[in-house]
């Protein structure tokens, strides 16, 4: 296949362009606590040295959407001038806040006015469902006016994990509603002339995020929409599982020229996260190559591809990258890795990792963790850690491991078992998307967990 990018409007946020001719732009989040401007402002310092482009804060409350401000004025007394982008959920008022603050409002249809999920199937007429789209116009549309009057972007985000009762009842838990749920946003903002605008959608499944995205950009076509697209694999977890689930997902659409702006979600520090997506983005034209070769060899129902790169971490993606959409469109279901430079029972296992990536096979424990942010009201890093030590050995085991409530309950479909952040302190556990044990005290939790777990596997 021959590169091409796809061709986006240019969207504005502050002192940067995303979309257009501009370069993939290359973002994190920060995880300390918003109302904490100190730690703020160093953490963003941090990403922001690595070579990230953008920095998102969550602002749950109104009091962390006007500190922002706080954050923005130090940060530029510094010498940064890096745009900041609030992440606001559940309350429309704050968006309104963070917008006169923030170079960008990130808002999520999912829980922008729809009430909270509570996975109830819900029965709507179509005079009713349109009854329900004048209320997302009656808090969008000043929104979008404070935009205006504060030049400020927004980044209209959907995920998998929060998909409305709304949509899942009248679509589904499908690309079709994922994609139905940004399209509703997308067409107030048309109607009322505002353009600067970021999409994405994420999901911690590589197929689904990938198919949905495809089926964004189709949809957007139609109604004549270009807007520049954010990529991420969401709670794709930590090391090289994170990375190469990551590369499996970003990758796939990058190497089709979609993608304006990327972000690496990894449970680790976040300046780690820029690395990473910095290599995915100079590795573009080089995997798209390496995809039409691996495509031409495939015989048999299995992938070869021959890479040689001195440096592993830099292999992993690449070779990932290249053989994502592959794998994602199942053109072959084996994959066979050749390089001079590294043993084949470390090639055999980045294979291994790579299939499972790509939703084929599983031969691990499969962890979904969120990267954490200023919601999560528990150590992150110690906990994963603490669950995999317990749990490494179950193999084709899905394990949800959430800071907070926002994609917790939703990513828990696609997990057997789910460690959510309930409140300080407080830990809710699932089954799937069920929630079995409520506010258990932290320091109880995982082994909570691991009962739970093994009271299943010996009933």
């Amino acid at each position: 296949m021959t590169y091409q990018r796809r061709k986006s409007s240019v969207t504005r946020v502050g002192n940067i362009e995303i979309g257009g001719n501009n370069p993939i732009r290359i973002q994190s989040m920060g995880t300390v606590d918003t109302n904490d401007t100190e730690g703020c402002v160093a953490q963003a310092k941090r990403i922001i040295d690595a070579g990230g482009e953008l920095v998102r804060f969550t602002t749950q409350g109104t009091r962390e959407a006007e500190n922002m401000k706080n954050i923005s004025e130090r940060l530029k007394a510094d010498g940064y001038d890096t745009p900041l982008v609030a992440d606001v959920h559940f309350t429309a008022h704050v968006a309104d806040v963070a917008a006169q603050y923030c170079e960008k409002v990130r808002i999520n249809p999912g829980n922008y006015v729809d009430p909270g999920r509570v996975f109830k199937h819900l029965e709507y007429t179509d005079e009713e469902y349109a009854e329900e789209l004048k209320k997302i116009e009656a808090k969008l549309i000043p929104f979008l006016n404070i935009c205006k009057e504060h030049h400020t972007a927004i980044r209209i985000g959907v995920n998998h994990g929060s998909l409305s009762d709304r949509i899942m009842s009248r679509y589904g838990d499908t690309p079709a509603g994922i994609v139905e749920s940004c399209m509703e946003f997308l067409r107030i903002c048309k109607r009322e002339d505002f353009s600067d605008i970021v999409i994405s959608i994420k999901a911690s499944n590589t197929v689904v995020m990938v198919t949905t995205v495809r089926l964004l950009v189709e949809t957007m076509d139609k109604e004549d929409m270009h807007y520049p697209l954010h990529l991420g694999v969401t709670e794709a977890g930590e090391g090289e599982d994170g990375r190469i689930k990551s590369a499996v997902g970003i990758g796939a659409l990058l190497t089709e020229g979609i993608g304006d702006t990327i972000r690496v979600s990894l449970s680790e520090e976040p300046e780690c996260e820029i690395p990473v997506a910095r290599k995915l983005v100079d590795s573009i034209e080089e995997c798209a190559r390496l995809r039409a070769e691996a495509e031409a060899s495939i015989e048999d129902d299995t992938i070869t591809l021959t890479i040689e790169e001195p440096d592993w971490e830099t292999l992993q993606l690449k070779a990932a990258m290249a053989v994502g959409a592959l794998l994602i469109d199942r053109k072959a279901t084996k994959l066979v890795i050749h390089s001079r430079s590294y043993m084949d029972t470390r090639l055999t296992s980045l294979s291994d990792a790579i299939l499972q990536a790509a939703r084929i096979k599983f031969t691990k424990t499969e962890y979904i963790s969120c990267p954490g942010c200023g919601r999560t009201l528990y150590n992150l890093q110690d906990t994963i850690a603490r669950i995999k030590a317990a749990t490494s050995h179950l193999v084709g085991l899905k394990i949800g491991i959430m800071g907070c409530i926002v994609n917790g309950p939703g990513e828990m479909a696609d997990a057997d078992y789910g460690y959510v952040g309930a409140g300080r302190g407080k830990i809710s556990l699932y089954k799937q998307k069920v929630c079995v044990e409520k506010n258990i005290p932290e320091e109880e939790a995982v082994e909570k967990l691991l009962e739970l777990i093994n009271k299943d596997m010996h009933s």
